[in-house]
């Protein structure tokens, strides 16, 4: 009986995740129109419902009942897997993400994340990086010199920045001494103990390398819609163009929870449940993906790999070596 309650926790907690990013994801493509129009003077979506709150929904419609296009040299098995491939890592980050204090249920403590790994950080470094997989795949199976070019752009890209973006996170684990988001959480229980502030470099290259990980301008060189029209996912249309720009926003939201978990302690916070205060710090760092995609323009594809290796990867190199040599002096 206890297993069978055990695993309908598991079963409730998959699902409200899931349907909770799903719905994240929605209403983080009515956000970055919203506040890109004001960045840019103008009032964004606002006829579908009040403030343009059900615009979400109305594209979401559309794309449904889109014909979908299959180009006739395309690979039709391959184009359909590349995106599910490109979609669900973004979703699977979230299964170790930790979402609040435990709660007492039944007289058991249930902790209100899908799974407490105790390798947390590892299981995300493996998942995040499985997502250029897809995008390679759909580049190579759309037929078009533009979706190939866009998928080998990817993969370039995912290989130079995949890893700055490792040692990044090498100084946090260092000083936290563990690899659980969970104790990493509990370590950082006041804002003085975060750990963006014991280590700013590690932050400002975890956060480079994840604008550029996400494929998000100004390292958007993969989509380049004034050299490749829309890159990897050119040939794509309908329901599998949607699940594309889901797995995008996913991989946004995830990077956004873990740069909170991480960083800027979690779920940690005065007077809201904890689960708000995730909630909210997700919201602010991805205002900061909109704001730098809005100000940036986007560069050149020399100036991309010598960010990623001349300048990215001997800094997160260095700041492991620093961070090492005060936690050993101190």
């Amino acid at each position: 009986m206890a297993d069978l309650t055990y695993i309908i926790l598991i079963i409730l907690k998959v699902i409200v995740v899931f349907l909770a990013v799903l719905t994240g994801c929605a209403y983080a493509t009515w956000l970055e129109r919203k506040l890109l129009g004001h960045l840019q003077n103008r009032m964004g979506p606002t006829y579908v419902g009040p403030f343009g709150l059900f615009q979400p929904i109305a594209d979401g419609i559309k794309l449904i009942f889109k014909e979908d296009v299959v180009p006739t040299q395309a690979e039709k098995v391959f184009l359909t897997v590349a995106p599910m491939i490109a979609f669900i890592p973004g979703f699977l980050t979230f299964a170790v993400i930790p979402i609040g204090h435990p709660i007492n249920l039944f007289g058991h403590e249930i902790p209100l994340t899908v799974s407490d790994l105790n390798i947390g950080i590892l299981f995300i470094l493996a998942t995040t990086s499985l997502g250029v997989y897809g995008v390679a795949l759909a580049g190579w199976s759309s037929g078009s010199k533009y979706s190939l070019l866009g998928g080998v752009r990817s993969s370039a890209q995912m290989i130079s920045y995949e890893v700055a973006y490792g040692l990044s996170l090498v100084p946090i684990l260092m000083i936290a001494g563990t690899l659980s988001l969970n104790e990493m959480v509990a370590q950082q229980s006041t804002i003085l103990h975060w750990f963006v502030f014991r280590n700013p470099v590690a932050f400002v290259i975890y956060w480079i390398c994840a604008v550029a990980e996400t494929n998000r301008a100004p390292f958007d060189l993969p989509e380049a819609e004034s050299e490749l029209v829309a890159g990897y996912h050119t040939e794509y249309s309908s329901l599998r163009f949607s699940m594309f720009m889901i797995g995008e926003y996913a991989n946004m939201l995830s990077v956004s929870a873990v740069a909170a978990t991480v960083f800027c302690g979690g779920w940690n916070g005065p007077f809201w449940p904890g689960p708000l205060w995730l909630i909210a710090k997700v919201i602010v760092f991805m205002m900061i993906y909109i704001w730098i995609r809005a100000t940036f323009p986007r560069l050149r594809y020399d100036q991309l790999m010598d960010l990623g290796w001349k300048v990215l990867f001997p800094l997160a190199l260095a700041n492991v070596i620093v961070t090492g040599i005060i936690l050993y002096l101190v």
